[in-house]
Parts: C-alpha cells; sequence; structure tokens
C-alpha cells in the first residue's frame, strides 16, 4: 500500500487559514438572505428598533399577510408564474433551434447570419425606437409582449451553438443514414443529450421572466397582466410613503385588521424580497444536477 505524505505544522495552518476564509466568505453571501428572512417573520414595529441579528424577537406573520391579502399581487402571481412557464418553454425552443442551424458547417451565409446576431448584441435602437416597435406590432397590453420580444438572446444562442458544434459528428451521420430528417435528428437525438445545456438556457430564462418588471412598468397598463415583480416594487413604494402616518396603504393595508399597523416600510420590504426569491431557490435544486457533463458517455457506440 502506497503510504501518504505526513503532514507538517505548515500544513495544518495553511489548512486553517483556508478554512477560515471558506466559512467567513459563506458568512458574508448567506447572512444577508438570512437577516431579510428573520426581519420578515418580526413584527415590524419592534424590528425597528434593531438589534436583531440570529432570530426574530418578537415572531409575527403580519408582513407575509399585508403582502398576500392583496388580491392585485395574488393575480400578478399567476401572470408571472405562467409568463415563466410559457416563456422559457418558447424561449429556450426557439433558441435551440437557431443554435442548432447556425452550428451547421455546411450552412449557407452562416458568417453573415452569425454577424447580425453580433451587432445586434452590442448595438440597440434604444427604449424610444424599441417602444415604437412594440407599438407597431401591436403588442402594446398584451400577454403576448412578455413573450415575443424575448425569443431569443444572442448570449444564450452562442452558448448552446457552442456546445452543438462539440457534440460528435457520428450521432448526425448516423441518423442521417437511417433517413432521419434535419428536424427529426434534432428532437429525436440532439435533445435528449443536451440535457445540461438545455437545463442551464432554461435556468437562465426563468429567472429572467421571474424577475422582469421593465415591460410590465412601460408596456402595460392592464393591471390584471402586471406581473408580480412590478406589483412588488409598486407596493414597496407604497410601504415607504405610507408607513410612518398609516394611511392610504395599498388594499391589504387599508383593511380593519391592520389597523393598528405591526409592519413598516423595511419589515415589507424584506417580506415582499423573500417572496419573489424563495421559489428560484426552489427550482434551482432541480436543474443544478444537469449543469455538470458526463451525459455524452456512451452515446456514441464504438
Amino acid at each position: 500500500m502506497k503510504r501518504g505524505f505526513k503532514r507538517t505544522k505548515e500544513d495544518y495552518i495553511i489548512d486553517g487559514v483556508v478554512y477560515t476564509i471558506l466559512i467567513l466568505v459563506m458568512i458574508v453571501t448567506i447572512y444577508p438572505f438570512y437577516y431579510s428572512f428573520i426581519i420578515s417573520l418580526n413584527n415590524g414595529i419592534d424590528a425597528s428598533r434593531g438589534g436583531i441579528f440570529l432570530w426574530p424577537r418578537v415572531f409575527s406573520w403580519d408582513n407575509y399577510a399585508a403582502v398576500f391579502s392583496n388580491e392585485q399581487l395574488i393575480k400578478a402571481y399567476g401572470v408571472t408564474i405562467t409568463r415563466t412557464l410559457v416563456g422559457t418553454v418558447c424561449s429556450v425552443t426557439f433558441t435551440a433551434l437557431v443554435a442548432y442551424s447556425l452550428a451547421h458547417k455546411d450552412l449557407m451565409f452562416k458568417n453573415v447570419y452569425f454577424l447580425i446576431l453580433i451587432v445586434a448584441m452590442y448595438f440597440s435602437g434604444g427604449l424610444i425606437p424599441y417602444f415604437i416597435l412594440i407599438k407597431k406590432l401591436h403588442l402594446m397590453n398584451t400577454f403576448a409582449v412578455y413573450i415575443i420580444p424575448d425569443l431569443l438572446s444572442v448570449f444564450n444562442v452562442i452558448i448552446m451553438m457552442t456546445f452543438f458544434r462539440e457534440l460528435p459528428e457520428a450521432l448526425k451521420e448516423s441518423a442521417r443514414i437511417d433517413g432521419a430528417s434535419d428536424m427529426r435528428t434534432f428532437f429525436k437525438i440532439m435533445v435528449p443529450i443536451s440535457a445540461p445545456v438545455f437545463a442551464t438556457i432554461a435556468l437562465f430564462n426563468g429567472v429572467h421572466h421571474w424577475n422582469a418588471w421593465f415591460d410590465s412598468a412601460y408596456f402595460v397598463t392592464d393591471k390584471n397582466l402586471k406581473t408580480v415583480s412590478f406589483q412588488l416594487m409598486e407596493l414597496i413604494n407604497k410601504a415607504n410613503l405610507t408607513a410612518v402616518t398609516g394611511t392610504n396603504v395599498a388594499d391589504a393595508q387599508r383593511s380593519a385588521t391592520y389597523a393598528a399597523q405591526t409592519f413598516t416600510a423595511e419589515s415589507i420590504r424584506m417580506a415582499t424580497m423573500i417572496t419573489v426569491v424563495v421559489p428560484i431557490i426552489c427550482v434551482y435544486p432541480f436543474l443544478q444536477k444537469y449543469f455538470v457533463k458526463g451525459i455524452m458517455v456512451g452515446s456514441v457506440k464504438g
């Protein structure tokens, strides 16, 4: 049996320093989120006194009750969930088809297409031309304004195109020999073995759609089509203006149940932030396993 190296005093010192630094980095990374969480579960008036560091001092659900009793916010959650699901599926599919086409080495005018994408990635027409374009396409005040403009991301196309280029040509050639068309090859062969890149792009698109508020603010005036990110931002702004006086607050805050008002602008802000972040945190572990490459092992017979 091969004997291991004997650890010296310097090795233990270096390990101690490394572990100490890693623990500090972990605390600095996690604690702000944890602090927001415990403040959101604490009585808002009590939290304004300060001195809360590890757990809630006066436990209360009032902050979340004030947020979720807003009926408009519940509708916004439905819009955001639908937008995230539909937008992610459509965007990933569209991006994959474009990337797979550009990955073909024999594609005519490939360099021209790629140049157009690069120019579009680095240059834009600006907000006013973009607004005019959305209006001319009759996307204003429609659910499609959340989907169509985000169908294609040049950055995601480059990631997928690079991945497809690394796939063995033997897979495509064997499919052609069997008489499969390009579309059949893509959906039956390429998609199943491309789970890592599909999961990565899906996560990128899902986070984008879940957190998006810009299009909801500028291109949608119908309250029933507003997203949760926009509603929460609006709720925070109202809380900032009215938390001190307790008048003219959101619908949930105007009810008799909250006449005594146990929340503040800060506690509402923490509760809304946790509300937005938690769904993404819950989804991420299910996609993380696909980030590790290795799915190609055994896909090509020797």
